[in-house]
């Protein structure tokens, strides 16, 4: 290798490359450059963006946790002779979950919610199946994606952030998309069946019935969309279907061996018939 002042020569098998590396030009260290002024101004909003997304994501983790939490409380329906006030106190907890979701509408105010949604969907969801849930344990119904967005409404103080202003407190909505709402309602069904072996052995032979049917339609429902919807909602048909042929097993063996069984030992019958029908239910 021969080596000069300002360039370097590399021996090589029968050729030659020649590398520069005297002193760089003075546009590219000139601090005062359009060029560097430009990707100094990406650099900031990539950094906002990025920090938006990971304040997002932090959010949604604490709407998971709260909203767990409250299908975990309204369990215990199936137990309790008083099931007003454990709605009452679910009540609570999804208000405090409102609250958070408040802060995620307030991260979106002016951005576009697309560009952050995958931050927050997973929490969303947790919130739709929790939301759902209470619902239908009261009103024996599914609730509406119009209902759920209904009760998203934020009044919050102005901070004159970018070029809206308002002279008083400000209107913040956060409006679930569909796709959200539908993942959230297949994961519903996954409670429902826990809620189904629950009341049987607790001596409730009625509810795995009315949950029989309600599951059918949300069924009929989704097989409806069948390819046509995005794909994660594909995927979630699947459980969903799982889900359904555990309750109608249950009621099978209520209609048919119900009085064979003792009422104590039914779910424990129902729990190890579900474990043998669907030995991969784990990993789903």
């Amino acid at each position: 290798m021969e080596k000069n002042s300002n360039l370097i020569y590399y021996e090589g098998c029968g050729r030659k490359r020649r590398t520069e590396v005297g002193p760089k030009s003075e546009d590219c260290m000139n601090p005062d450059s359009a060029v560097i002024a430009a990707f100094k101004v990406f650099q900031q909003e990539l950094d906002t963006k990025h920090d938006k997304y990971e304040r997002l994501v932090k959010i949604s983790r604490d709407v998971t946790i709260e909203s767990k939490r409250t299908i975990f409380l309204l369990h215990r329906v199936t137990s309790v002779p008083d099931v007003e006030e454990i709605l009452n106190e679910a009540d609570v907890k999804l208000d405090s979950v409102r609250q958070k979701i408040g802060q995620i509408a307030e991260e979106l105010r002016g951005e576009d919610l697309h560009q952050f949604h995958r931050a927050f969907t997973p929490g969303i969801q947790e919130y739709v199946e929790a939301v759902s849930f209470h619902h239908f344990i009261r009103h024996r119904t599914l609730v509406s994606l119009e209902e759920i967005n209904a009760r998203l409404v934020f009044m919050r103080e102005n901070k004159g952030v970018g070029e809206v202003t308002c002279p008083g407190p400000c209107v913040l909505t956060f409006q679930i998309t569909p796709t959200d709402y539908l993942l959230g309602v297949a994961d519903l069904t996954g409670e429902l069946m826990r809620m189904c072996i629950s009341s049987v052995g607790n001596g409730d032979m009625d509810t795995p019935f009315q949950l029989g049917g309600f599951l059918r339609e949300i069924h009929d429902g989704f097989s409806y969309i069948g390819n046509t919807g995005p794909y994660e909602v594909s995927k979630k048909l699947h459980t969903l279907r799982q889900s359904l042929g555990k309750v109608e097993d249950a009621c099978y063996t209520l209609r048919v061996r119900g009085s064979e069984i003792p009422k104590h030992m039914l779910a424990d019958v129902f729990s190890s018939r579900a474990a043998h029908l669907d030995p991969d239910d784990a990993m789903a």
